[in-house]
């Protein structure tokens, strides 16, 4: 398994299992959504406001289902911020269940500054990105 700066735990409720018995493919993307929460608000911010009042849009989503989780399976999550440019960087994950350590899958997701009032990208501020390389050098 590689090494992600931020894990976190969540297990698999009777909302996320689909008509096969398993967790359903849309589910990854709240797994990793409420990840990547838990991620943000260790290091202070939120995807509301990420510094200089720079809020976030989703632009891209990629999973990679390797195993099935189940009801009540434990899932740890481990998450990291790559390939910051200037207006976006890529949020990367990696899901294994707590009991085997299984790998469950992975992904990523791309985010972008974003403006709301102006609908228009948005630079991503100077103090996010060190906030997230203190971390990660951790």
């Amino acid at each position: 398994m590689q090494t992600y700066p931020f894990y976190t735990t969540l297990p698999v409720q009777i909302g996320d299992v689909n008509y096969g018995g398993h967790a359903g493919n849309d589910k990854y993307l709240l797994f990793f959504h409420e990840a990547r929460l838990r991620y943000f608000r260790e290091l202070g911010v939120t995807e509301a406001d990420i510094g200089d009042g720079v809020s976030l849009t989703q632009v891209e989503a990629h999973i990679v289902y390797k195993n099935e989780a189940f009801y009540g399976d434990e899932l740890v999550i481990g998450v990291k911020i790559t390939d910051i440019s200037r207006a976006s960087f890529k949020v990367e994950y990696f899901i294994s269940r707590k009991s085997d350590d299984a790998v469950i899958g992975n992904g990523y997701t791309v985010l972008a500054g974003f403006d709301y009032r102006t609908h228009r990208l948005k630079k991503i501020p100077a103090s996010f990105v060190d906030k997230v390389s203190a971390r990660q050098a951790e």
